[in-house]
């Protein structure tokens, strides 16, 4: 269907009259892409709010600590990149299987095995990046069957499988408390298997998939300044949502002496708050554009992440991360507006580069706050610099929004 409409473009024609979003593309395959980012993005950042009791059996460092709810992040990124290549060849519904299935078999065989240092965590955050890199599949999977007008919706629906955050905050330490931590990731097979099989019922490729490239063609994308500026941008946003959502209970444990229950309580309210707004952030961003929704969560982020460095009661530095999620959580669903529009013939690969990105601010983030703690007994240095980041990103956009606006031509707003 998104077929016609670009071709209709290139020839000139008059768009055809606008179809609802519910009638322009396959809803089973959108809420199959959604329970499967959902399941994977909740064990995707397990580790984070285990952390607390992982790193009370295991005696580790603040800065242990922070590379360990770092490192999934970061082999999710990477392998973004790979998923996005897989998308391309051989589809996103068999990408996804093929995923999905590699962390089950992973977390089966840590809880056979358990986990007793620290080199173990970092190996299963290896594995647990797998389930991050279901971003660019995710994505792909549902988007391909819309229109650039409904993009924004699309991707945003999709994408707030990242609400998984909340899951894991809310129920993995109260299960750990119950069962132990280790036996958490036994369980957590549980959930992901049923959603494997619902995923693999109802999901569906989209018939106007663009056909495999050579391989040197996926990377042509990066020659062009657009490429490396959506990434940027990406990095803030889900950086600091991912790395916020991982960190975020070490953080309460840490600072204001939370029970790991009680910070993951906490943990799932900020989380929440940047889930629930992603789709807004799409369609925001598809009623007065992409460019205009960033610039606005960009100012809004850096404001409560400085804040936050300087909150000195629970209830101030809760209310902060809430407004800092949100505007996080909307951007996301802005970044993700833009990106079909600028490379829909490469959306595969695109989705793979740009969320490696996010993946890559998410470890800055989570590592550099755990690396702050131990060098200077504050998280507040580790804050201070991700809002400059905030501001960055912010000059950076005005910079291209006049060039975007004027030189882009899907028809969608940017």
């Amino acid at each position: 269907m998104a077929t016609a409409y670009w071709d209709r473009d290139k020839e000139g024609e008059q768009p055809a009259p606008a179809i609802s979003f519910w009638k322009a593309g396959h809803t089973p395959t959108l809420i199959a892409a959604f329970l499967y980012f959902d399941l994977a993005f909740m064990v995707w950042v397990l580790l984070g709010p285990l952390a607390p009791m992982i790193a009370q059996t295991l005696a580790l460092t603040p800065a242990e600590k922070g590379l360990m709810v770092a490192t999934p992040t970061l082999m999710g990124a990477l392998l973004r990149v790979v998923n996005g290549l897989l998308v391309d060849r051989i589809g996103p519904k068999m990408s996804g299987a093929i995923s999905q299935l590699i962390v089950i078999a992973g977390l089966f065989v840590a809880w056979m095995m358990g986990v007793s240092s620290f080199e173990g965590t970092l190996a299963l955050g290896v594995v647990l990046g797998f389930a991050g890199a279901s971003f660019a599949i995710a994505l792909p999977l549902a988007s391909r069957w819309y229109p650039p007008e409904h993009q924004g919706k699309a991707m945003g629906l999709a994408g707030m499988g990242n609400s998984g955050t909340v899951l894991a905050a809310l129920f993995a330490p109260g299960l750990a408390k119950l069962f132990g931590w280790n036996a958490v990731l036994g369980l957590a097979c549980i959930p992901l298997t049923i959603v494997f099989v619902i995923y693999m019922i109802m999901a569906k490729d989209a018939p106007n998939a663009p056909p495999p490239k050579k391989m040197i063609d996926y990377f042509q994308p990066l020659k062009q300044a657009d490429a490396w500026l959506l990434m940027a941008f990406y990095a803030v946003t889900f950086g600091g949502f991912v790395g916020l959502a991982a960190s975020l209970p070490i953080y309460f444990t840490d600072q204001f002496g939370l029970t790991p229950v009680m910070a993951g309580y906490c943990t799932a309210g900020c989380v929440f708050a940047g889930s629930l707004v992603r789709p807004i952030g799409g369609a925001l961003a598809d009623k007065i554009g992409g460019v205009r929704t960033l610039m606005i969560v960009y100012l809004i982020a850096a404001i409560a992440l400085a804040g936050v460095a300087f909150a000195t009661t629970l209830v101030t530095a809760l209310g902060l991360f809430v407004l800092a999620m949100l505007a996080l959580g909307t951007g996301n669903g802005s970044v993700f507006q833009l990106v079909p529009q600028r490379f829909q013939a490469e959306i595969g690969v695109m989705t793979g580069l740009v969320g490696m990105a996010g993946g890559i601010g998410g470890f800055y983030l989570a590592s550099s706050l755990g690396f702050a703690k131990q060098l200077t007994g504050s998280f507040s240095a580790g804050f201070l610099i991700f809002a400059g980041l905030a501001i960055v990103a912010f000059i950076g956009v005005a910079l291209v929004k006049a060039r975007w606006r004027a030189t882009w031509t899907s028809g969608a707003r940017i």
